[in-house]
């Protein structure tokens, strides 16, 4: 069975919660995505202000320590191995591409978050699933149908106060429902909720190093590539096109086909509008 018809009809009780849970956190600090498909699509190594100039809704500073970040997790590397050396994908951030790719056909299949642009999407849906215990919850309502809340505390190895704060981000999320008004109606996944099995499916397979491996073979120069061919296009359908990375029009299956053109710096106005509200 191919890789994509295993992850369409991949359980959501098979995966491993802890390694899709740390798997998640390593992508969920803000504008990780936005970072990384900007190496992705500019193929060669690059420096803090190279890659802070691509995003102009973001200070260089702050790309450096998300860069810095990044680094300290795997997902680059420096293209020498000195202080001040530009950038580039590792292998393991180059093969995001399939989790990239599951993140956004989920999003758009199940969620409604307005006119976004791809890596926004990307990251608006890790926000939904990176939280501690969220992975296991919905495991546990996927598993037992509608369930209760002194259930799904007793099944998670949760204290009550820590259940309910769970359960009402994951409603918020549109990732769970009560089936009733009434404090003692049982909980049920929405679709969404109950849509996840590829999305988990493809972080547990990136989060292992020798599939990791496999999905991505290192490259001779830059890693990027992979993203590049088969990740998620960074284009926008709306506001953030026009605002920080104009990209091609190819197909949505290959990202970052032709080369960016210079930016123009985004109006304060404009940067407050587009900013996502979600915390983290």
């Amino acid at each position: 069975m191919s890789t994509t018809a295993q992850l369409s009809t991949a359980s959501i009780g098979r995966v491993d919660a802890q390694r899709v849970q740390d798997a998640l956190s390593l992508m969920s600090p803000k504008w990780t995505t936005w970072v990384a498909q900007t190496l992705a699509q500019q193929r060669r190594p690059m420096r803090v202000r190279e890659v802070a100039a691509q995003l102009p809704f973001l200070t260089e500073q702050f790309v450096g320590k998300r860069l810095a970040t990044m680094r300290a997790d795997g997902l680059v590397i420096r293209a020498e191995n000195s202080l001040g050396a530009p950038y580039q994908l590792s292998a393991f951030g180059a093969s995001m591409s399939p989790v990239h790719r599951a993140l956004s056909d989920w999003s758009r299949a199940h969620l409604s978050v307005g006119t976004v642009a791809g890596a926004e999407r990307v990251e608006d849906a890790v926000r939904r699933l990176h939280l501690r215990h969220t992975t296991a919850m919905i495991q546990i309502l996927d598993s037992g149908g509608p369930t209760r809340f002194v259930s799904i505390a007793e099944e998670a190895g949760l204290d009550y106060g820590h259940t309910r704060q769970r359960l009402m981000r994951l409603q918020a999320d549109g990732l769970v429902t009560r089936t009733g008004p009434r404090h003692g109606d049982p909980y049920v996944l929405t679709d969404a909720g109950r849509a996840l099995g590829p999305v988990y499916a493809a972080v547990e397979r990136w989060s292992n190093p020798s599939i990791a491996q496999k999905l991505s073979p290192p490259r001779p120069s830059v890693a990027a590539a992979s993203i590049t061919r088969s990740g998620v296009p960074l284009k926008s359908d709306g506001i953030r096109t026009a605002a920080a990375l104009r990209r091609s029009t190819a197909a949505p299956s290959a990202l970052f086909s032709h080369a960016p053109q210079p930016q123009p710096r985004v109006p304060t106005a404009v940067t407050a509008q587009s900013a996502p509200t979600r915390g983290r």
